[in-house]
């Protein structure tokens, strides 16, 4: 049985719960996630287990089981109304939870390009193997706004552990459940899909279904920007999420603000 307490999260700010998931690069990837989202909210930001030079237990064999011990960890944290916004595969993590045993926890979810389905003449970019600057040229609108810190012994090692991870919950197959885009219709919570337009890893047309199949689900597409299109176009990625989690974001038992009733789509 999963056990929750292995998740061990940096926690910062103060204000409704966000619960951020990063994708298959590691938590560095949505720092500047957590520190723009923490200014209004309080972020909840785990590294996923098998991440970081972390343990990866036998029993966490996929994404829909690691989203089941983020549904585990919500309950016995007994949170609610939180806002869960992932990045790549922490996106598809997003996804599982609002379909999940601790959907009605959930206020909201912001998938930014996200992985997890499978969309018919639009495949996952296989990006293992590749080396930064190979990736960056997929994953990046201008490849040299990649910026990493000269390699160590040790980074390159947490580099390896990340994609041998990634694989094991992810790599067969390919960064996708076959099932999930004919689950996505059973997601009954309010989802913005925000999308760098130059992904060349999982392009705009996947973003665009990926928000067809949520019902009343909103996409966003940021120009100038790749797959981590907040790292290339941050203001552009704030301007759209920033209202949305204002608006899902409302302290329980109290009214929005009449400007964020829904009477407005964002």
């Amino acid at each position: 049985m999963n056990n929750a307490s292995i998740i061990q999260p940096v926690e910062t700010g103060a204000g409704r719960p966000v619960l951020l998931l990063h994708g298959g690069g590691g938590p560095f990837t949505t720092a500047l996630l957590a520190q723009h989202l923490a200014e209004t909210t309080h972020v909840i930001a785990p590294t996923h287990p098998g991440f970081q030079g972390t343990e990866l237990p036998a029993n966490i064999d996929g994404v829909r089981v690691l989203a089941d011990l983020y549904a585990q960890y919500l309950i016995e944290q007994d949170l609610k109304d939180v806002l869960v916004v992932g990045s790549s595969m922490g996106g598809w993590l997003a996804a599982e939870l609002a379909l999940g045993s601790a959907a009605d926890r959930i206020s909201g979810i912001v998938l930014i390009n996200a992985a997890g389905i499978e969309v018919e003449g639009h495949p996952i970019r296989d990006i293992s193997g590749m080396t930064p600057p190979e990736l960056a040229v997929y994953s990046f609108h201008d490849p040299s706004n990649l910026k990493l810190p000269a390699p160590t012994p040790e980074g390159i090692a947490i580099a390896q552990g990340n994609a041998a991870t990634l694989a094991a919950l992810a790599g067969n197959p390919y960064m996708h459940d076959p099932s999930l885009l004919g689950r996505l219709s059973g997601i009954h919570t309010p989802t913005l899909v925000i999308w760098g337009a130059s992904d060349r890893v999982v392009d705009a047309d996947y973003g665009r279904a990926y928000a067809a199949a949520i019902p009343g689900a909103t996409f966003e597409l940021i120009p100038n920007a790749g797959h981590l299109p907040y790292l290339e176009n941050a203001p552009a990625v704030f301007a759209v999420l920033d209202p949305f989690v204002a608006t899902y974001c409302v302290p329980f038992g109290l009214s929005a603000p009449p400007f964020l009733d829904g009477s407005d789509t964002i």
